[in-house]
C-alpha cells in the first residue's frame, strides 16, 4: 500500500507540473509573455483552490448534507466496519438529496475525507452491494485519488477557459503580443481546439485507470467482488432510468458511475471505463483468476 501511495504522489506532482506547463504554453501562444504570466498565476490559484476548497464546493454543488449515525445507522455501520478493516480514519458521511443511484468520495486526504451517497442508492442496493460501493470509495480515499482527479479537472477547466477567452479576443480584433504584433489566427485557432481536448484526454485516461484500481481494491476490502459487480449493474441501469439532472461534466469523474448520459462519439470522452468491462474483471476476481 505504501508503494501505491508513493506512486500516486509522484503521479500527482507530475500531473500538476504537466498541466501547469500546458496552461502556460497556451497562455504564451495566445497572449505572449504577459499571457504566460497570467496563465501561471491562474495555475497557482487553481491548484491552491483545488487542494483546500474542492471538497466543500462539490458537496455544496450537489446539495449534500451531513448525516448522523442515528439518521443512517446501516450506512454508518457499513462505513465503520470497512474503515476498521482498512485501518483508515472514519470519514464524514453525507447524503445527497437525489434519486439517481450514485456515490462519490472527496477530500484532500484520509484525515479530511468525505463519503457521499444519494438517496437513490440507499433504496436499490442490498447491504452487500452497498458495502462494495463504499469500499470502492474508501479505496479512492486511501490511494489519494480524489486530490489528483480534482487538480486535473481544475486545470483542464482553466485551459478551456483560456481557450474561450482567446476566442472572444479573436472576435473583437485579436490580441497583440509583447512586440506589438498580432497573433497568428491559424495557430490560435488550433490551440483553442487542441489544448482543451488534450487536457480532457489526460483527465479521462487518469480517471479510467483509477476506477479499475478502485474496483479491485474495493472488492478486496469488501471481501466479495460479486457484490460490487452487481451494484455497478444496478447503478448503470438506475442512472439511465432516473438521470441526474444537475450533473456537471467537471465533476463526473468523481462518481462511481458516470452521471452523464450520452452515447456515440461522446463515449470517447467518458470519465469511466465501460461497466461491462468493470463487471467482467470483478467476476474474474470472484472466480479466482
Amino acid at each position: 500500500m505504501e508503494g501505491i501511495l508513493h506512486m500516486n504522489t509522484v503521479k500527482t506532482v507530475g500531473l500538476m507540473v504537466f498541466m501547469t506547463l500546458l496552461l502556460m504554453f497556451v497562455g504564451r501562444a495566445l497572449g505572449g509573455n504577459s499571457g504566460m504570466v497570467v496563465a501561471f498565476g491562474l495555475a497557482v490559484v487553481m491548484n491552491f483552490g483545488a487542494y483546500w476548497f474542492s471538497d466543500k464546493l462539490v458537496l455544496r454543488m450537489y446539495g449534500a448534507q451531513p448525516v448522523s449515525e442515528a439518521e443512517a445507522p446501516e450506512l454508518y455501520s457499513i462505513v465503520r466496519t470497512l474503515v476498521q478493516r482498512a485501518g483508515m480514519p472514519m470519514p464524514k458521511v453525507y447524503l445527497i438529496p437525489e434519486e439517481t443511484p450514485n456515490a462519490f468520495a472527496t477530500g484532500r486526504n484520509s484525515e479530511h475525507a468525505v463519503v457521499a451517497v444519494t438517496q437513490g442508492i440507499m433504496r436499490i442496493l442490498s447491504r452487500e452491494e452497498l458495502a462494495g460501493v463504499i469500499a470502492h470509495e474508501l479505496t479512492h480515499i486511501k490511494h489519494h485519488d480524489m486530490l489528483t482527479g480534482t487538480i486535473v479537472a481544475t486545470m483542464a477547466g482553466a485551459i478551456s477557459m483560456l481557450a474561450q477567452m482567446a476566442q472572444w479576443a479573436m472576435i473583437f480584433g485579436g490580441r497583440r503580443d509583447d512586440n506589438g504584433e498580432g497573433s497568428n489566427p491559424v495557430v490560435a485557432l488550433v490551440l483553442m481546439i487542441v489544448a482543451p481536448i488534450a487536457a480532457m484526454l489526460v483527465q479521462m485516461a487518469i480517471s479510467r485507470t483509477r476506477e479499475y484500481e478502485a474496483d479491485k481494491g474495493g472488492a478486496q476490502l469488501a471481501g466479495n467482488p460479486r457484490g460490487l459487480a452487481n451494484a455497478l449493474l444496478k447503478l448503470e441501469q438506475g442512472s439511465q432510468i432516473v438521470p441526474m439532472t444537475d450533473a456537471r461534466p467537471a465533476t463526473a469523474h468523481m462518481f462511481i458511475v458516470n452521471p452523464l448520459t450520452g452515447g456515440g462519439v461522446m463515449t470517447l470522452f467518458n470519465t469511466h471505463p465501460p461497466i461491462a468491462e468493470r463487471v467482467k474483471r470483478l467476476n474474474e476476481m470472484a472466480r479466482g483468476r
